[in-house]
């Protein structure tokens, strides 16, 4: 590109772009304001000044009102929802600091921004001059040209003809047809009845446009032809909504794109009104650019130099560490080399398993120096349970670990999604890291990081040490002072430790168990398979939507419960829920979709997760993961096995005990319920569990308004779906889709609870009041949950959020309280050899303990988490032991 090239961003697509990133989210200035928009799009364009340092450059967006394109289609972009709130709010604020950076925008009232776009390159091209578009949309593509490119800043991708050619499978010059072929649910334009991107790309390569195709309609067969011969009218219409208007009324010329001075007192005045620093300390140079950050980092190649470097370290009593290794499973990873820092964009690299033939450090020896002076200072880590799994490996460990950044992050905002290092260094450092895959590559063509060179290999791996040491330093200034810095350091930081000593224990798996469960469920799917051919007549893909379409609803008539967004009937698993009350197909199409993810998931795939290292199964724990504070797991996913069905209870028999042990579980009994009674203060609540009554129980004898002796089994389950529906805030036409009653019935019946339990119901309205109001709420222990939706205008949304909040404070404290229930119990079962904590999922611990010790420590357990926190009503834990996971419930 030349001095002379035109660059024009599109705006819409930089504002969505940044209203969806997680960790912007949450950016909002004192009073509440959202701003993360406003410094997401402002960030972006400053990077796009910055890289490209542009003459000519123009931001367009669309104008307010409708366009052009709704005067030809009445339905045009009406599946669309209005623009949300946040959004809005955040609109004219950015369009003020682009302006006040100096950068032309551009609004046309009857087009959208693409038309303005389209206009200004082909202005701009008759000039003479090229044409940089960045964007992400891909109706742009028609744009390309020899002197008309596309750039995507977020993935880094340029497009250019035979880029667009490798991504769409068509010409630039195709686009048109090849989007009109495909249609565009986003702007609800129609396209063709199941053509896709792939049909769309062959029929172009055989006929070269719609004209030809629709000129040769007759010779396409099957369904898709007769879809095809259909829709020409309709796709003529699509054609000429997806075409980018080049001749808008605007003119071009170059000085009116001229990027001009910064207005300073405006970007102070923003700056100032949103709490943003990023405007409001601007000096008289402009924009305060981020100065091209000047790091050393260094090679130690020597003991000798490390050794004097380690004295800094010690100096210091702080430092950032970090490993890099030969895999992203930690357990058997071996360590390439290793990183630390302890002043800002200082760092060095220790390089210790690369192939380069070069001096290097024997691990060893390293670990040796290393490890005594780490354990006499506090370690800052990103995400250091992975780093502490991996120096288990060679037998060695550290015990001073102080911060992590990721869960620095996370406990200011377990709302945001992503917590890794780059994301934290854009959002909080506005730093922009090397990848892993800028020195690796991507896909077959990665190298592992041993095969890279030192000289690559000390640049990424010095910045990632920086980079925590940074993030450290702007995330503890953060939190420190807030009250839920105390779940940071009294809860997730030490517990970091547990979960690391679980994981590498791991899970001992019976093979033998899960191939004789593979086979069963094998057998009893291929009778279900022959039970539904019976049903529909004929055989069938019962994994195939398209065909459970056509066989449930057109050939048995059963009526359409919900359709696709693509106006098919739904098959979805909600549906066939709702079916299978009345219908058998249904059932046994549920039944074979349960079978069938339980023998892909776990009987078949379990066995593949066994290390060969240990011959045992090492789930990975995830902190940072859930907005209420709850772990989750990977590899497998202890959390998902499913407990409601007789085989998938079975999968539990495959979790096994060393010979002269057993498996122990230790399970909270209705825990979250408790910490309802607690919390609501409701006197019923606080005698039932007090006095020791079956809660359902209770609750049935209220509501059915019969005596405790006099509640049945379906009574106490009726019960039991209240309890756990108006605690997960579930309305009546919820409950009544679960207990198979009227919508009115259900009503009753949340009607009669609330006036038996009528400060339940106060503290729930409370619970919302208050969510509206902060946005966010508090845990028993301080731990803070936000809901950024809770005030949003569309009336769905805000009642997920609703729902979402009424649960939070018990699924959250309860996450709290069994986080310090493995606390207590590691504290108290670390050092000895007869016991050991394998699994946490759910409310539940699960331990393998020598036999002749099951009692002492079962009783033991069992005490410590009951007393490990103190509330209005007791804590109660029931226990089993058994050779397997199953028979320990």
């Amino acid at each position: 590109m030349t001095n002379k090239t035109l660059y024009l961003v599109d705006g819409s697509s930089y504002l969505f772009r940044a209203f969806f990133v997680p960790n912007l989210r949450r950016l909002t200035s004192k009073d509440g304001h959202p701003t993360g928009v406003i410094y997401g799009v402002s960030n972006m364009i400053q990077r796009m000044l910055d890289e490209y340092n542009p003459t000519y450059m123009a931001v367009v967006f669309d104008a307010k009102g409708k366009t052009f394109r709704h005067d030809m289609y009445a339905e045009y972009k009406a599946n669309r929802p209005p623009m949300p709130d946040e959004l809005r709010m955040q609109l004219q604020p950015t369009k003020d600091v682009i302006k006040a950076m100096g950068i032309p925008l551009i609004e046309v009232p009857h087009v959208e921004a693409d038309d303005v776009i389209g206009t200004l390159a082909k202005k701009a091209e008759a000039r003479g001059v090229e044409t940089l578009v960045s964007t992400s949309d891909k109706d742009l593509a028609q744009l390309v040209s020899k002197h008309v490119t596309l750039v995507n800043t977020m993935s880094d991708t340029v497009l250019d003809e035979a880029a667009v050619f490798d991504k769409f499978g068509v010409k630039p010059s195709q686009i048109i047809d090849y989007l009109a072929l495909i249609g565009d649910s986003s702007d609800n334009i129609p396209g063709v009845n199941k053509v896709g991107p792939k049909t769309a790309a062959k029929w172009l390569a055989d006929y070269g446009s719609v004209d030809n195709i629709i000129k040769h309609a007759d010779e396409f067969k099957g369904k898709v032809g007769e879809y095809l011969r259909e829709g020409i009218n309709q796709l003529k219409l699509s054609r000429e909504l997806v075409i980018i208007k080049q001749d808008c009324d605007i003119a071009y010329e170059p000085d009116d794109f001229l990027i001009g001075d910064k207005d300073i007192q405006t970007l102070n005045q923003i700056g100032q009104q949103y709490d943003m620093k990023r405007f409001a300390e601007l000096t008289a140079e402009g924009v305060k650019k981020e100065p091209e950050v000047k790091t050393d980092y260094q090679c130690i190649d020597d003991l000798k130099d490390l050794a004097r470097y380690l004295k800094t370290v010690e100096q210091s009593g702080l430092v950032a560490v970090d490993l890099e290794t030969t895999s992203l499973q930690p357990i058997g990873a071996e360590i390439v080399g290793l990183s630390l820092c302890c002043e800002d964009n200082k760092a060095v690299y220790v390089p210790i398993g690369h192939t380069e033939d070069s001096q290097q450090l024997d691990l060893s020896d390293v670990l040796d120096v290393l490890l005594p002076v780490l354990n006499k200072v506090k370690i800052i880590g990103q995400h250091f349970k992975y780093d502490l799994n991996v120096l288990s490996n060679y037998g060695r460990s550290v015990e001073t670990l102080e911060y992590d950044t990721m869960l620095e992050s996370y406990v200011l905002d377990p709302a945001a999604n992503r917590h890794d290092m780059d994301t934290l260094a854009d959002i909080h450092l506005n730093r922009q890291t090397t990848k892993y895959e800028d020195i690796c590559g991507k896909g077959v063509k990665q190298i592992p990081f041993a095969e890279v060179s030192i000289q690559q290999a000390t640049h990424y791996a010095a910045e990632d040490a920086d980079i925590t040491w940074q993030l450290h330093h702007k995330l503890w200034s953060d939190l420190k002072d807030l009250p839920q810095c105390a779940v940071f350091q009294e809860l997730e930081m030490p517990l970091v430790s547990v979960l690391a000593s679980m994981e590498q224990t791991g899970v001992l798996i019976d093979k033998g168990e899960l191939d004789k469960q593979s086979r069963e469920l094998g057998e009893t799917m291929t009778q279900l398979e022959q039970k539904a051919y019976e049903i529909a007549g004929k055989e069938f893909n019962l994994g195939s939507p398209k065909q459970l379409q056509q066989i449930l609803f057109e050939e048995q008539g059963i009526p359409v419960k919900k359709k696709t967004p693509g106006g098919q009937p739904s098959t979805a698993e909600d549906v066939l829920h709702d079916l299978a009350a009345d219908y058998e197909l249904p059932d046994v199409i549920l039944e074979h979709r349960s079978l069938s993810k339980l023998k892909s998931t776990y009987t078949d795939k379990l066995p593949q997760e066994i290390s060969a290292q240990t011959g045992r199964v090492h789930t990975s724990y995830h902190q940072a993961v859930t907005s209420t504070g709850r772990l989750s797991s990977s590899n497998p996913n202890l959390q998902n096995i499913p407990i409601r069905t007789e085989e998938g209870r079975k999968i539990r028999k495959a979790f096994i005990a060393e010979p002269g042990w057993q498996v122990m579980a230790a399970d909270y009994s209705q825990i979250e319920l408790r910490i309802m009674a607690h919390l609501s203060q409701d006197e019923q609540l606080l005698k039932a569990f007090k006095n020791g009554i079956d809660i359902h129980s209770q609750t049935a004898s209220q509501v059915f308004n019969v005596t405790l002796d006099e509640v049945d089994g379906s009574q106490r389950r009726a019960a039991k779906a209240i309890n756990f529906g108006l605690m997960y805030g579930m309305s009546a036409f919820g409950l009544s889709k679960q207990l198979h009653v009227s919508r009115k019935e259900a009503a009753g019946y949340m009607a009669q609870y609330f006036n038996q339990f009528p400060k339940v119901e106060a503290f729930i309205e409370g619970i919302k009041e208050q969510a509206a109001e902060q946005g966010y709420l508090d845990t028993l222990f301080g731990r803070r949950l936000y809901f950024p939706d809770i005030t949003n205008r569309n009336a769905r949304v805000r009642a997920g959020a609703e729902r979402a909040a009424i649960n939070a404070p018990m699924q959250g404290t309860a996450a709290d309280i069994i986080k310090k229930a493995m606390l207590a119990v590691y504290r108290e079962i670390k050092n000895a050899d007869d016991i050991k904590l394998i699994m946490q999922v759910h409310d539940e611990l699960v331990f393998e303990i020598k036999q002749d010790s099951a009692q002492k420590w079962s009783e033991k357990i069992k005490t410590i988490m009951e007393d490990v926190v103190s509330l209005d009503v007791p804590l109660e834990v029931e226990y089993g032991m058994g050779g397997n996971w199953d028979e320990a419930h």
